[in-house]
């Protein structure tokens, strides 16, 4: 068997399309392939490329051109807003994951389809840690992706910004001051400017140089590559 036609069997079995970490994850278990290349990863990011076989959705997502028309509403490229939020919520789950973070995504999210399952299929966490007084505690149930720690104590919250303002996503942040945590706005890197206009109000002075933007495309980059480190470090270790 080719190297693009493991891709392709890969993608075959995941419904006609991947994420680049599924690919990493899934591709070097095929059977009858022989990778020379020392770097395969790379390789892989190069096949899927190849406009005769594959299409990009969005950053970190690819798909078969075979399957185009038997895609799932949420996976589509017109998807709605709402199915783009959910993919990123399902990136950054899985990115904690990985780094062997506890992950939790609000109760209302848990239904809703990443990657051919439910977000919450994904998560390690179906109720949250009570880290401090209950009411804070229910404030954070609507956090779009937290990661805690070994201790149980909140490490990052992600708030994902596809079409709103960051007005709501910052004023949650700012409830949360008081703790020692990672706030990090995601969205697309044409809202940046915006993004720096927001946090720069008085209004959110406490958390502005604790409060980060990260883009889409960044996110989907970290989540390859600790697709790619974890797949090597299994091989470290067989």
């Amino acid at each position: 068997m080719k190297q693009h036609e493991a891709v392709i069997e890969v993608m075959r079995a995941n419904g006609g399309y991947a994420t680049l970490g599924q690919l990493y994850k899934e591709t070097l278990k095929v059977a009858g392939v022989v990778w020379t290349t020392k770097t395969p990863f790379k390789s892989i990011n190069r096949i899927v490329q190849d406009a005769r076989y594959f299409f990009r959705i969005r950053p970190g997502l690819w798909a078969l051109k075979e399957f185009k028309a038997l895609l799932p509403a949420e996976i589509k490229e017109a998807a709605k807003p709402e199915y783009t939020h959910t993919y990123y919520q399902g990136l950054l789950v899985e990115l904690g994951n990985l780094k062997q973070f506890e992950t939790f995504v609000p109760p209302q999210d848990r239904g809703k389809f990443f990657a051919n399952k439910p977000l919450g299929d994904a998560t390690t966490l179906q109720q949250l840690h009570v880290f401090t007084y209950p009411e804070i505690v229910k404030r954070a149930q609507s956090v779009d992706v937290i990661w805690f720690n070994p201790r149980r104590m909140p490490a990052s919250f992600f708030e994902v910004e596809h079409t709103t303002n960051f007005d709501n996503s910052l004023l949650k942040f700012v409830h949360f001051q008081d703790f020692s945590i990672d706030f990090r706005i995601i969205a697309t890197k044409a809202r940046q400017k915006e993004y720096a206009v927001k946090i720069s109000h008085p209004s959110f002075a406490a958390i502005a140089k604790r409060t980060k933007f990260t883009s889409y495309e960044l996110v989907a980059e970290l989540h390859a590559k600790a697709h790619e480190i974890s797949a090597l470090e299994t091989q470290w270790v067989t």
